[in-house]
């Protein structure tokens, strides 16, 4: 095994075949069909199913995926701690999150982040399923995982993260209808939007809403997480929802409430002690930091008498103007002949 024949076989698992995996890294797609063949001789097993003319992969490839990453992240962290001293200077981070997770708040810090080190790139693997990232990250398929907390992690490292808020969100033009902060038992009947049974998010929702003595009742219930939104703001119903994804929603009209008693869970990250890349700890503790200005910013503006959604949208304008303020000055987005 060497480290090309590793490269060739994560494109192709990546990609979904030979062709596109030989587009993506820009090579003859024979040769790259020789070094996957030559690779499945060498530990004498079939990586994958040859199944009409696609590929399937097969329990050793499968068994294979996340000793691969590693192997080619660790050949990554080498080759840049020789470059720049351990620096986050490229590299890519592979990271498993709880669906709900990747839009709030992984997104926003994943976007800020690679705004600054333009070098690295991000794989995001989102599962449903808590226990499917944690397998993740033991497995080695990813660096970092992001779920709620706490989790029995075993033998890997945990640490809390970030409190993630929730309040209701309702269609446009029913403010008169709803008081601020909403009690818990107003809650009684009213029709939700929510995603499907057996994701972590539904489940909290649910269970906390029964403790509360609320049985929920769902009128559409979706797959996608992100059809939500559009369809309580045209009218369909109503949903709990992260307070970051609600700043959206109020930006299109909706009416977004606060909940008594407030609604929140532990946010937190997992990973396998004593390996990391730079660029993946730079990454983490780039994380921490955001959310600690994100804090400061919410609590000034609470002390200032404001209340937490107030507090949130006003913060969230701040971060935005200075988003676009150092986007001007130092963004990679832009036409390739430039």
């Amino acid at each position: 095994m060497d480290l090309r024949q590793m490269e060739y076989f994560l494109a192709v698992v990546d990609n979904g075949g030979v062709n596109r995996a030989a587009a993506a890294l820009r090579v003859a797609q024979p040769s790259l069909s020789q070094a996957v063949r030559k690779l499945e001789k060498d530990l004498g097993t079939e990586l994958f199913h040859r199944v009409g003319r696609g590929l399937v992969l097969a329990p050793a490839g499968e068994a294979l995926v996340g000793p691969a990453r590693m192997i080619l992240r660790d050949a990554e962290a080498a080759a840049n701690a020789v470059r720049s001293a351990g620096r986050p200077s490229g590299g890519r981070i592979d990271i498993a999150a709880i669906s709900d997770m990747s839009t709030d708040p992984l997104s926003v810090w994943v976007a800020r982040f690679r705004a600054r080190n333009h070098d690295v790139q991000f794989r995001i693997d989102e599962r449903d399923d808590a226990a499917d990232v944690i397998d993740l990250v033991r497995s080695g398929a990813c660096e970092l995982g992001f779920l709620p907390m706490p989790i029995a992690g075993g033998d890997l490292v945990t640490a809390d993260l970030v409190r993630q808020n929730f309040v209701l969100v309702c269609p446009p033009g029913t403010d008169a209808l709803w008081p601020d902060p909403v009690p818990a038992d107003a809650l009684a009947g009213v029709p939700f939007v929510m995603s499907e049974r057996g994701t972590a998010t539904r489940d909290y929702l649910d269970e906390t809403l029964r403790l509360r003595g609320v049985e929920p009742r769902i009128v559409v219930e979706v797959p996608q997480r992100g059809a939500v939104l559009p369809i309580v703001m045209a009218g369909g119903g109503a949903a709990i929802i992260p307070l970051r994804i609600a700043l959206e929603a109020h930006r299109h009209n909706g009416v977004v409430r606060e909940l008594s008693p407030h609604l929140s869970r532990q946010l937190g990250v997992v990973h396998r002690p004593g390996r990391m890349t730079a660029a993946a700890r730079a990454f983490l503790d780039f994380s921490r930091r955001s959310f600690e200005m994100w804090l400061q910013n919410l609590e000034a503006h609470r002390a200032a008498g404001h209340s937490l959604f107030d507090s949130a949208l006003l913060s969230m304008q701040e971060a935005d103007r200075r988003v676009r303020e150092r986007t001007r000055e130092h963004t990679d987005v832009r036409p390739g002949n430039q």
